[in-house]
């Protein structure tokens, strides 16, 4: 299958790297009337629901940049979508850290395993975003289905399970997830871009810091400004606190797909759910041994 040649990036377009772009600011002004029209109506704090939103758009904004750094930084590496998704599991390393210091496993494990679920409909917002979602099932079409739903069945079983059972579920998930990351494909390095943003491979490091450390306070900034609008619980976990903790993956799809490497893009995920597995699995291991 041909790829049609990327179109002209539009936003903040600084020597090459679209470190903003008309999408960005559409979710975000959606995040912000979300949370605005639920302090209207259930008498919240109209200021500080309008500085918490603008908060998380500025994290928002950090994340997108960094992943645009750490990818234009690292644009001719052999494996780039495996790295890709490793780096956007910063955030969900540091939740999990963070669940395991207060001795509550179930809250440890839920940021990985929960972005199993939104990892998936991220690759295809951006496939749909940037006009490559034929591209994305074009190769592999079975590994990543089988990869994607495999994932999601075992993040949503360890919450289903008794205590007992933890065990047998880190026997599974770690047997499941070694043949896949074994087996994935490939992904050999292809130009990106024609580097007119001149960073070096280092350049990815600080980057990295950056995306881990703002992912990580996305998490506490919206529950911050969910508590000052009042925003229902149940819809601002489910559905905005999921979506936004899984903005890297989504950010960085639409990055690799905008740039022609849609193989990239399945890694990306694929690869960002496996991990999720063998961090929920080092919380197990920590609780088992120190419960």
């Amino acid at each position: 299958m041909t790829i049609d040649p990327p179109r002209k990036p539009r936003g903040l377009v600084i020597r090459g790297l679209v470190l903003l772009q008309p999408l960005d600011l559409v979710i975000s002004a959606l995040v912000v009337a979300f949370f605005l029209v639920s302090a209207l109506i259930s008498g919240g704090d109209i200021p500080r629901s309008i500085e918490g939103a603008l908060l998380i758009m500025l994290v928002m904004f950090v994340v997108g940049a960094a992943i645009e750094v750490i990818i234009e930084a690292l644009r001719d590496m052999p494996g780039l979508g495996t790295a890709v998704g490793f780096i956007t599991n910063g955030p969900e390393a540091l939740c999990l850290l963070v669940g395991l210091l207060t001795g509550d496993l179930i809250y440890a494990a839920s940021t990985p395993l929960g972005s199993n679920f939104m990892n998936p409909l991220m690759l295809l917002a951006a496939g749909m975003a940037s006009t490559a979602l034929p591209a994305i099932f074009s190769r592999h079409r079975g590994f990543t289905v089988i990869t994607l739903l495999s994932s999601g069945i075992l993040a949503g079983g360890f919450f289903a399970i008794p205590e007992s059972w933890y065990l047998g579920w880190l026997v599974v998930a770690a047997m499941v997830s070694g043949i896949l990351f074994r087996v994935r494909p490939g992904d050999p390095a292809e130009p990106l871009t024609t580097g007119e943003a001149g960073l070096r491979r280092w350049h990815a490091i600080p980057a990295t810091l950056l995306l881990v450390v703002a992912g990580y306070f996305l998490d506490p900034v919206v529950s911050l400004t969910a508590e000052a609008s009042r925003a229902p619980k149940g819809l601002i976990g489910f559905v905005v606190l999921a979506a936004l903790t899984s903005w890297p993956e989504f950010r960085s799809c639409l990055t690799l797909l905008r740039r022609r490497r849609p193989l990239s893009a399945v890694l990306n995920v694929t690869v960002s759910n496996l991990t999720n597995l063998w961090l929920a699995g080092v919380g197990v291991v920590v609780y088992l041994l120190t419960g």
